[in-house]
């Protein structure tokens, strides 16, 4: 794919996310690695629904902003999972309503946020992390990030929304999508004695997809 397709991508993606109410306003953010080693990314104060595939933010491969409009503030977020994660292709962040109010409950595995009810959230993520609260912005959430030494593909932040790397753009969206629908179904769960998978149903999908799946 080349760098006009991948633009084209981003936006189309980016837009399909928002029409669905993934994301709202000039809410969340998204990345995708270029052929040359740069990021491609959404510019600040940008809505996905709106995306403009000539003026993403464009950086070159040692992260310089060299074309488009200024990126994201979440740019730490971004570069913590390209950093720790040399299999990471593209960084979607949404501000998804299911998840995050996931994140508010007060009895969530911090390290295990999405509870094993269906096989895919583990086949597309592996164990999600909940991080703490950080204000918009705060560079801490990109140390955050890189505290945990690439071994988590996504991070739900609480009170906020959740962000997943993936190997390309697609990937990416298909996976975050996965696990919003997930935290959509535990939300829907809630107070009652449905019945999850079970440790070895668990362990199983871990080995059969080669899942990443950190003890």
């Amino acid at each position: 794919m080349n760098e006009t397709e991948l633009r084209e991508q981003i936006c189309l993606l980016a837009k399909s996310l928002f029409d669905r109410g993934l994301t709202h306003g000039s809410t969340g953010n998204i990345s995708a690695r270029t052929g040359d080693g740069g990021l491609l990314v959404s510019p600040t104060g940008t809505s996905f629904g709106r995306l403009d595939p000539g003026h993403l933010s464009r950086f070159d491969a040692n992260g310089v902003l060299i074309a488009g409009d200024p990126p994201t503030k979440e740019m730490p977020l971004h570069s913590a999972f390209y950093d720790t994660r040399s299999k990471a292709g593209a960084v979607v962040h949404l501000h998804s309503c299911h998840s995050v109010a996931l994140s508010m409950m007060p009895d969530v595995d911090e390290d295990n946020f999405l509870p094993p009810l269906t096989p895919y959230a583990i086949m597309l993520l592996g164990k999600v992390k909940l991080l703490p609260f950080f204000l918009p912005g705060d560079p801490a959430m990109g140390a955050a990030v890189r505290g945990l030494a690439g071994k988590r593909s996504a991070v739900m932040l609480a009170n906020h929304g959740p962000v997943v790397a993936g190997k390309d753009v697609a990937a990416a969206c298909n996976a975050i999508e996965e696990l919003e629908e997930t935290a959509r179904l535990a939300m829907m769960l809630r107070g009652v004695e449905a019945r999850a998978l079970s440790g070895g149903q668990v362990r199983k999908i871990v080995t059969k997809f080669d899942v990443e799946w950190d003890e």
